[in-house]
């Protein structure tokens, strides 16, 4: 009786540079699009916003960036708000959103420092 045969390792599938350049793009340009759609129902209300428009606005902050940058003037924050309910709101937003921006960087740093770590070991043995 022979023995099965076994299926080969699998390899991960790691798409072009350009590829993800691409999908990174698209996504910022649909997230910044949303983005502003929202901004613009939101400043049509008439009601001071509270803890949940302030959570909005603290994770538009970061998109806002980039369109102030180009010289379009938006409004990050609004003045005439609820009080701390929409402070605690919009700071929540604002770490959250950094969370979603910029944690996928401190992911990637951490896989390549460990598979710099993984290779040195598989060096020394």
């Amino acid at each position: 009786m022979s023995a099965p045969e076994q299926a080969p390792p699998s390899v991960p599938v790691r798409s072009h540079p350009w590829v993800r350049v691409a999908v990174t793009l698209g996504a910022a340009l649909l997230t910044a699009w949303l983005c502003g759609v929202a901004m613009k129902v939101d400043a049509g209300l008439t009601t001071p916003p509270g803890f949940f428009r302030g959570m909005l606005h603290g994770a538009m902050m970061p998109v806002a960036w980039p369109t102030l940058l180009v010289g379009q003037d938006q409004e990050i924050y609004a003045a005439r708000n609820s009080g701390r309910t929409y402070k605690l709101g919009y700071s929540m937003g604002v770490n959250l959103s950094g969370l979603v921006f910029f944690g996928w960087i401190f992911l990637g740093v951490g896989a390549l420092k460990n598979r710099n770590q993984r290779q040195k070991l598989q060096s020394t043995s």
